[in-house]
């Protein structure tokens, strides 16, 4: 009997353990290309605040991550013919996006910026950047963005395939500056060898319009996977999971207000 009621506890306890090998996994859209966010490391591993968030959220939900890496701007399409689940890769909330997908609440707010030869004088007119090539990178915000406002101003805009890309053409002199999220491009380029004698110009961009309400994740039209993503963020910032990965990366609250 001892032995029945032994065993009987035993499979419960083994059934009441997650079970992420029996659970369908979470398909992760990610694009492994702007560091400290997302980037791939010496042996092909993705890693950075992005996928450290991610893989939290699924231990929150008691979901398997699979990350499904992609070009940025093929993400939102592969999230609608459902090759993946969710897209986790610094995506903007914005009201342009929201006709095609639904988010989740933010998960970092930061500003964007331009970055050009140190030394260059960009005013808040931003007339300074009549004739100059500002490369961006396609389908994201700030491709909209210099598009709307700095190429009426004389701006020649340039689109790439990633961020990566424009840094080396920045840095061979083959574009003037490039607009991008300010953590992104202080981390991703600033504070590398490639990114000496550049520097922030100008000021800072936070419009709505442009930049929305912070980072999110973005979901299919009506998925009620958002209410469970939004339950994990709240849960990570509620048990210091989130300030944990935060100070791993940044010394100041990439959170916002």
């Amino acid at each position: 009997m001892k032995k029945l009621v032994l065993l009987g506890a035993l499979a419960l306890s083994v059934l009441s353990l997650p079970t992420f090998a029996d659970e369908k996994p979470l398909k992760i859209g990610i694009e492994a290309a702007y560091p400290p966010f997302a980037s791939k490391a010496p042996d092909g591993s993705i890693v950075g605040f992005d996928y450290d968030i991610g893989n939290a959220l699924c231990e929150e939900m008691k979901v398997k991550c699979q990350w499904v890496e992609q070009e940025f701007d093929g993400l939102i399409p592969a999230l609608k013919v459902r090759k993946i689940d969710a897209i986790l890769s610094s995506m903007s909330i914005t009201e342009d996006r929201k006709k095609s997908v639904d988010f989740t609440n933010k998960y970092y707010n930061t500003p964007a910026r331009l970055v050009m030869k140190a030394g260059t004088q960009v005013s808040d007119s931003l007339a300074e950047l009549k004739g100059k090539n500002i490369g961006v990178q396609r389908g994201s915000i700030h491709e909209r963005f210099a598009r709307e406002v700095l190429a009426p101003l004389g701006a020649e805009i340039k689109p790439y395939g990633s961020q990566n890309e424009i840094y080396l053409d920045v840095s061979a002199g083959r574009l003037d500056g490039t607009v991008a999220d300010a953590t992104l491009l202080d981390d991703g380029f600033l504070k590398t060898d490639a990114g000496k004698g550049f520097a922030f110009v100008g000021p800072a961009f936070t419009d709505e319009k442009y930049f929305g309400d912070g980072i999110g994740i973005a979901v299919r039209k009506g998925d009620a996977l958002k209410d469970k993503i939004n339950s994990a963020i709240a849960a990570i910032r509620a048990n210091g999971k989130y300030k944990q990965i935060q100070d791993k990366y940044f010394a100041f609250d990439i959170y916002g207000k």
